[in-house]
């Protein structure tokens, strides 16, 4: 997300909505298992979070609650499932931002959903922006890239035009005047096996996804997205520490379908926020280098809608 789109802004936005619909038999919700629907592939980062979340929200509810990858599209195979769920609340799923406003904001992607298509209920983490390479790349810093860039071609991942990654490629690009080849995958899983394969010279990922690699030597970065450094990344510099104003991530969190009664919406917020706020699930997201951060009901999606109008100003939609 761009300029630093900052969920705890939105902490003291507008007050739950009134004239709520009941739902029947909530003090019984849920009374079976739950699905969990990602849009990504297995082994990146929005898997791995709602893998983590599953797992804990299973004792929390006490039914199993499933994640089903719905991959391609650009993400909107997920998302559309999310959308065209029953709503019962028994199938929810993650949504990124800003990754799915290219789906109906851009006139080249014309998909019939957008944000009234869903429920919000919370988000869950924020996580920054990474550019990584091979420990043997010549490659020091984001400048090196950059200069390279200009002088020939440099390629760098990506997973789908209007997603986080390749936002902030575009916005490098149009501040700093220089074209990146960039390769698109259905996982960052996918954009790892290219790097380290010396296939793609850059990885356009996300801290979640890369700290591991980093720590076993596996993978370098050149700098993280983020308005101060990282704790996951110690000593990595940030984008703005090597003069360059770019603090981008991605937001993932939480919706169901439109249409959720407001009674079934509430008991879910209220199995997620006791879900992400115990100590056993904030101690396994820390190990896993993610930062869980709440925001939910109204707020989250009023967080929602101001992000889509700042997108659609930067990409002209």
């Amino acid at each position: 997300m761009g300029r630093n789109f900052s969920l705890k802004k939105l902490l003291t936005a507008a007050a739950l909505v009134s004239g709520l619909m009941v739902s029947p038999a909530l003090a019984e919700f849920p009374e079976k298992g739950m699905t969990l629907i990602v849009a990504y592939g297995a082994g990146g980062g929005t898997d791995t979070t709602a893998r983590l979340l599953a797992a804990d929200l299973e004792k929390t509810i006490g039914h199993p609650v499933t994640v089903q990858n719905v991959t391609g599209g650009g993400g909107w195979n997920g998302w559309g499932a999310i959308a065209s769920a029953e709503p019962d609340g028994y199938t929810i799923g993650y949504i990124n931002i800003p990754n799915m406003y290219s789906g109906y904001l851009n006139p080249d992607m014309l998909r019939k959903e957008n944000l009234d298509s869903f429920t919000p209920l919370m988000n869950h983490v924020t996580d920054y922006c990474v550019w990584a390479v091979r420990p043997d790349s010549p490659f020091q810093n984001v400048a090196d890239v950059i200069k390279a860039a200009k002088a020939g071609k440099v390629s760098i991942t990506a997973h789908g035009a209007g997603g986080d990654d390749d936002l902030a490629i575009q916005r490098m690009e149009k501040q700093n005047g220089f074209d990146l080849a960039v390769v698109h995958n259905k996982s960052t899983a996918d954009s790892k096996t290219q790097v380290l394969g010396g296939n793609v010279d850059v990885l356009g990922a996300n801290v979640s996804e890369i700290a591991a690699q980093v720590a076993s030597g596996e993978l370098r970065v050149l700098g993280v997205m983020s308005p101060e450094e990282s704790k996951f990344l110690p000593g990595v510099p940030t984008f703005r520490e090597q003069g360059f104003d770019q603090v981008w991530s991605v937001s993932r969190g939480i919706a169901g379908p439109a249409g959720l009664p407001d009674d079934i919406a509430a008991k879910l917020m209220s199995a997620l926020e006791s879900t992400i706020t115990s100590e056993g699930h904030q101690s396994a997201a820390n190990k896993l280098s993610l930062a869980p951060e709440i925001v939910k009901g109204a707020e989250y999606k009023t967080f929602l809608k101001d992000t889509e109008q700042e997108i659609k100003g930067l990409m002209g939609w």
